[in-house]
C-alpha cells in the first residue's frame, strides 16, 4: 500500500536518493545515457516543501519510494521533478504522484499543469500522454516555459530530444 501526502521537512533528505536512482534509467536509452542529469540541491526541494508544493509517496513502512516536485510558473503548476525508485516503477506510483499535484492545482484554482520532459523515453512523454497532457507548440509556449526550454538547453539537454506538456486541470 502507497499513500500520497505532503512532504515534511524530515522528508527532504531522502529525496536526492531517490532522484539518484530514478536517474540511473536513463543510462540505459542511448540517447539518454551520456545527457547531464545533474541531481538537484535539497535547497530546491526544501523551498517547494515551504510552498506545499512537494509530494512523496510512501510505504505502509513508511519508506519514501517517490515524489513530486511542484513549481508554479506563469498561472500554472509546473512539474518540475517526479521520480520513483526504480523497484517501485510501474506499479502506478508515479501515476498517483502525478494525479495529487494535478489535483491540488485544480482545488487552488490553477487551470493546468505543464511539465517537460524528454520525446521519446517511454516513461516520459508517452507517460503523460496517457495522463492526459499534450505536447504544446513553439507559438503556445508562455515566457516562462520558453525560459526553462532556454535553460535545460543551456544545461546539455537538447530541445531536440524535449516536449513541453500542459494539462488542463480547471473545471
Amino acid at each position: 500500500m502507497i499513500s500520497i501526502r505532503l512532504a515534511t521537512a524530515e522528508d527532504v533528505a531522502f529525496l536526492s536518493t531517490i532522484e539518484e536512482a530514478a536517474g540511473s534509467l536513463f543510462d540505459a536509452i542511448p540517447a539518454t545515457a551520456a545527457l547531464p542529469l545533474d541531481p538537484k540541491p535539497l535547497a530546491s526541494y526544501e523551498e517547494a516543501r515551504r510552498h506545499g508544493l512537494l509530494w512523496v509517496a510512501e510505504t505502509a513502512s513508511g519508506a519514501l519510494v517517490g515524489f513530486a516536485q511542484g513549481e508554479r510558473l506563469d498561472g500554472a503548476l509546473h512539474l518540475e521533478e517526479l521520480d520513483v525508485l526504480p523497484e517501485h516503477g510501474r506499479q502506478g506510483v508515479g501515476t498517483r504522484l502525478v494525479l495529487a499535484l494535478c489535483a491540488w492545482a485544480r482545488d487552488h484554482g490553477i487551470a493546468a499543469v505543464t511539465l517537460s520532459t524528454f520525446r521519446d523515453v517511454p516513461w516520459n512523454a508517452p507517460f503523460y500522454q496517457r495522463l492526459g497532457f499534450r505536447i504544446l507548440g513553439e507559438e503556445e509556449l508562455t515566457p516562462g516555459l520558453a525560459a526553462r526550454v532556454g535553460e535545460e538547453e543551456r544545461k546539455g539537454l537538447p530541445r531536440a530530444l524535449r516536449v513541453v506538456m500542459r494539462r488542463e486541470v480547471a473545471g
